[in-house]
């Protein structure tokens, strides 16, 4: 069996160091120095960068710019992007692209795909729920009119990126159709509110309520699994971002402790030092492993009912519990192997401490996912 990424896999790669070279993680707003958000909007000049590398158009097809790859192709970028602290939102506006390309549309895709992955119009996704703590598609209801449009009601909290984006993709509960749809929300449009979110990491975030917002029916996908695809899609690019910041921490780490001395020695060479950063390079290997498996789940369509073991959700929950848990042991290994230096605000490692904490809160807690993996392994025999 060939594990290797192909060429163009390969290509995205290298595109993204080329365009990720030019990043330095000390120049990155931090949250200990800013009060509020650190900044009004994303980086776009890296934007326009990414843009003007093809990098946003990864996955869209052919016809609508794109290089046509997969989700494995995404989580190689997302993870270059993480070991600088890209501020831009790659994952998301890549992610409903295409949910739109998948599920929307030929109206849709055509006014809205070729502008995205130009770099021209800016996706998001309300991914949090009400709380953070409740599924996201039972925060919004939709209701179907008669006359073809939807109705949308409710709030999405803790939306990434909702202040500068053009649209929001929004999953919302259809009671009547008994499915989640995705609805396609502008960010100025009659009833649609925000109010201002701080992120761990100091990012603007927005709460979005929705009254009565009425969308017509080409800006709502209402096919079956659209939503779920979408959420694994974007646990998934999550989990990439995960173990990039957990390997530019850990280069940092070793870097520092190669040339940090105590008693005459670099303290590289001492036992203590050396079985936690070993410790940690097995964290970020069972990280990148489980992230494979479920990126090629996610990108080849290998879900319910596909031959497989578990379904995508089982696969989605193994790399999200690595992602989680290791992110946050390799980040406070560094801490503790840098001592003082670490917590100095001049160092970006406690940029990188704001990222990880943001990202292990985002994956949610891996005993959480841990239950949802023992329920499905309760429900799929295996064999």
């Amino acid at each position: 069996m060939d594990f290797t990424f192909t060429e163009e896999q390969q290509a995205a790669v290298e595109a993204a160091k080329a365009v990720f070279a030019g990043v330095a993680p000390d120049g990155v707003p931090s949250p200990a120095l800013t009060p509020g958000a650190v900044a009004d909007d994303f980086d776009r000049a890296l934007w326009a960068k990414l843009a003007d590398a093809d990098l946003l158009s990864l996955l869209l097809e052919p016809e609508y710019g794109g290089a046509g790859l997969d989700a494995i192709a995404l989580c190689l970028v997302l993870r270059e992007s993480a070991k600088v602290l890209a501020r831009v939102p790659l994952l998301e506006s890549t992610a409903a692209a295409v949910a739109v390309q998948a599920h929307g549309s030929e109206e849709l895709k055509a006014g809205l795909l070729a502008r995205a992955g130009r770099g021209e119009t800016v996706l998001t996704v309300a991914a949090n729920g009400r709380t953070g703590h409740d599924p996201a598609e039972a925060a919004v209801t939709a209701r179907h009119e008669s006359d073809g449009t939807w109705v949308l009601d409710g709030v999405q909290t803790a939306v990434p990126w909702v202040y500068n984006a053009d649209f929001v993709l929004v999953p919302a509960h259809a009671p009547a159709a008994g499915r989640t749809v995705l609805a396609l929300v502008p960010r100025v449009h009659e009833g649609v509110v925000l109010a201002e979110q701080v992120s761990t990491t100091g990012e603007r975030l927005g709460e979005l309520s929705l009254a009565s917002v009425r969308l017509s029916a080409r800006d709502v996908l209402d096919a079956d699994g659209a939503w779920e695809w979408l959420r694994a899609l974007l646990a998934t690019g999550t989990c990439a971002l995960a173990l990039g910041l957990g390997e530019g921490v850990l280069g940092m780490t070793s870097e520092y402790t190669g040339k940090r001395e105590q008693f005459g020695f670099p303290i590289a060479t001492f036992q203590a030092v050396a079985v936690q950063a070993a410790d940690r390079y097995i964290d970020l290997r069972a990280m990148e492993a489980t992230l494979w498996q479920a990126a090629w789940r996610v990108g080849s369509g290998k879900g319910e009912g596909a031959g497989a073991a578990l379904p995508l959700a089982g696969d989605v929950a193994v790399a999200k519990i690595w992602a989680s848990e290791g992110v946050r042991r390799v980040v406070q290994t560094a801490q503790h192997l840098h001592g003082g230096f670490g917590a100095d605000t001049e160092y970006p490692l406690h940029r990188y401490h704001a990222w990880a904490k943001q990202l292990e809160l985002s994956l949610g807690p891996a005993a959480a996912h841990e239950e949802a993996l023992g329920d499905l392994l309760a429900t799929h025999a295996l064999g």
